[in-house]
């Protein structure tokens, strides 16, 4: 594990599997999720998926999980929830209501 950099909300990027990831949260939830894979509650998931949101905002969540019982969501890590992000958080529930985005902290 390779650590480098600092976020200006102390966020630490990290190397996992070759990958940057923007946190040691976002890095933990990735040992995670391929945990969950090996332990068969996941299928699989997928990371930086986009959502087209209006004004030509781009949207990218961490991760889009597809679990065994064939549900899926998408996760966003978070340490601190900033004003622009809980904007963004309204304009997905409002352009995608049918869509499950989780938080997790």
């Amino acid at each position: 594990m390779k650590r480098f950099n600092t976020h200006k909300f102390h966020a630490v990027q990290t190397i996992r599997d070759g990958m940057k990831f923007s946190s040691k949260k976002e890095a933990n939830y990735y040992d995670f999720l391929k945990l969950e894979v090996t332990q068969g509650r996941v299928v699989g998931f997928f990371m930086q998926v986009p959502l087209h949101l209006p004004g030509k905002i781009i949207y990218r969540m961490d991760f889009l999980v597809f679990y065994s019982n064939g549900t899926c969501e998408g996760i966003e890590v978070k340490g601190y929830e900033t004003p622009e992000w809980k904007l963004k958080e309204k304009l997905i529930n409002r352009f995608y209501p049918w869509f499950k985005l989780r938080v997790v902290k």
